[in-house]
């Protein structure tokens, strides 16, 4: 089996919910060593309301979505024992990640600048709302807020019905993507330097580097933007959403190959000579005639037959799956996209990497671990013997 990319790599992972967690979920599964230090009784992330049976057991299904091949240590970290084991845990680690508001790991006693005294290689990744310095520092950083702030909400939706937030925590998932990129280009950096580094990363502006192109339409041509509904940002009156027989499609057509395609398949090549659609200003002008000739024709079938038909002849679309049935599409069953994990309630399917590699790739070994389930397994690693560790549990700092 290969070796992949993190293995040897120890992370300390402080971090909490999902944009922390979902950082160092990546890494875990490309091989990183990441001890999950929680509070005792574990983080609120593992009650989520969503299930009361899984909350009971305290893996909610968000927790063990971004926490699995993770050890768990639970420790008070207000006892000085507590202290005592984090800096040792820190003498020989890679990587601390943390994702509470500017400051607080400062108070706690476990910041940068006191960790990297200890172990001047240590690469320190805060991930928070906005950042470690500037006027909004010590504001919470939530994903709802966040998508507010950024300007994505004012760009999702219909215009008729305001604002629109994304169906997933988007900057959350997208914050957590950019730390774990960061903490990758500080491992690698530190391999020719051989010096840590504190990485700063802010919910805020990671959201806004993926809206890079929205920023730019403004900052270079003046383009402010506007809640466009489904429609592309190509603009192109074909690349929408469409009413089908028995539910929608998205229709992705862009240029004049695929709008041909698209006229031929539905049986309106009349369409193609009507001077009101003879390029896309005029089809632009024309719009809603355009949508009634397609939306007429498309009432033939269901919007899956639709898909398959329109894709074959080089009209690309979609049509609108729901998640359960999309974890059993044919293309991702053949690229094996979601993986299986054992568990004491059954084999759960979850989503690893969103990427595949020749070798050493992500892989999924073991559940999200219950509270603690490593305690006494990194606290042996550590020297500690079974008489102090029973001792530590007898002060509750474990």
């Amino acid at each position: 089996m290969s070796t992949r990319p993190f293995e040897g790599v120890r992370i300390l992972d402080f971090t909490q919910v999902l944009a922390g967690p979902y950082a160092s979920y990546q890494l875990a599964l490309l091989g990183a060593d990441v001890i999950k230090i929680e509070r005792r009784g574990g983080e609120d992330m593992r009650r989520t309301p969503l299930s009361r049976e899984w909350a009971d057991r305290n893996m909610a299904s968000a927790f063990v979505a971004v926490n699995g091949n993770k050890r768990s240590l639970t420790l008070d970290l207000q006892k000085p024992a507590a202290r005592e084991i984090i800096f040792k845990l820190a003498e020989s680690a890679d990587v601390v990640m943390e994702n509470f508001r500017a400051g607080v790991m400062d108070r706690l006693g476990f910041g940068y600048q006191a960790l990297s005294a200890i172990n001047p290689r240590l690469i320190y990744c805060a991930i928070s709302g906005f950042g470690q310095n500037g006027p909004y520092s010590n504001e919470a950083g939530y994903d709802g807020k966040i998508q507010a702030l950024s300007g994505i909400m004012a760009i999702t939706g219909h215009e008729e019905m305001g604002p629109t937030r994304a169906g997933f925590a988007v900057c959350d998932v997208l914050s957590g993507a950019t730390g774990a990129f960061a903490v990758s280009s500080a491992l690698f950096q530190r391999t020719h330097t051989g010096r840590g580094q504190f990485i700063d990363v802010s919910m805020l502006e990671a959201s806004l580097a993926f809206l890079t192109t929205q920023v730019a339409d403004y900052t270079v041509a003046g383009h402010r933007q506007k809640q466009a509904g489904n429609q592309a940002i190509s603009r192109k009156v074909t690349a929408n959403l469409f009413r089908a027989k028995d539910s929608f499609l998205l229709l992705a057509v862009n240029d004049e190959k695929q709008y041909r395609a698209l006229m031929t398949t539905i049986g309106r090549v009349d369409a193609l000579d009507d001077p009101r659609f003879a390029d896309w200003f005029a089809r632009k002008e024309h719009e809603t005639a355009l949508r009634a000739i397609i939306e007429e024709a498309l009432q033939a079938a269901d919007s899956k037959v639709w898909e398959r038909r329109l894709n074959d002849a080089g009209a690309p679309c979609a049509s609108i799956w729901r998640v359960e049935e999309v974890i059993d599409h044919p293309q991702l069953v053949a690229r094996g996209a979601m993986q299986e994990v054992d568990s004491p309630w059954g084999k759960l399917r979850l989503m690893g990497s969103g990427f595949q590699m020749a070798h050493g790739g992500g892989r999924l070994d073991k559940l999200a671990p219950t509270p603690g389930e490593d305690t006494d397994a990194v606290l042996a690693e550590l020297g500690y013997d079974q008489t102090a560790i029973a001792g530590l549990r007898a002060d509750g700092v474990v």
